[in-house]
């Protein structure tokens, strides 16, 4: 049962969220399964790179970052999916034993013209590392019911 709504998010809120160390058995793992480039796979490739080392690929670290936004808070909220995202940029390369944290930030809030029962959050959501240094940074719409679905709005 959701106990976060619509109306529980405030532009400007900024809130941090999880931990999560990456492993490099878990970058292979990944990188086999999902995203087979020589950088993800292999530690010399890696440095030979541009990103200097065996790192995440960045769906990779999408992905980590989608599980500390359900276990943060996405999992008790109202949400109804999302529409997209509008924006997606790897800023750094994740590498093994980084520890990441999710940092969110409420950048937009309005009330859906099609169906007044749900809002419309925008959020960015910064995957951080542990010097607070962003590797991952989106922009994503998340669709939200609100508390008193047909109340009147304000």
């Amino acid at each position: 049962m959701p106990d976060i709504f619509f109306e529980d998010f405030i532009i400007g809120e900024v809130k941090t969220f999880g931990s999560h160390k990456v492993t490099e058995e878990e970058i292979l793992a990944f990188a086999r399964e999902f995203d087979p480039q020589p950088m993800h796979l292999d530690a010399a490739a890696g440095k030979a790179s541009l990103l200097g080392g065996l790192a995440a690929s960045g769906w990779h670290s999408c992905a980590i970052m989608m599980r500390l936004v359900c276990d943060g808070f996405l999992l008790r909220t109202a949400g109804m999916g999302s529409p997209g995202v509008p924006e997606n940029k790897w800023l750094a390369p994740v590498f093994p034993d980084d520890v990441l944290t999710l940092r969110r930030t409420v950048l937009e809030s309005r009330t859906s013209k099609s169906n007044p029962d749900m809002g419309l959050v925008t959020f960015r959501f910064e995957l951080l590392k542990a010097d607070k240094s962003a590797a991952l940074d989106q922009t994503c719409v998340v669709m939200v019911g609100r508390r008193n679905p047909g109340a009147r709005l304000a």
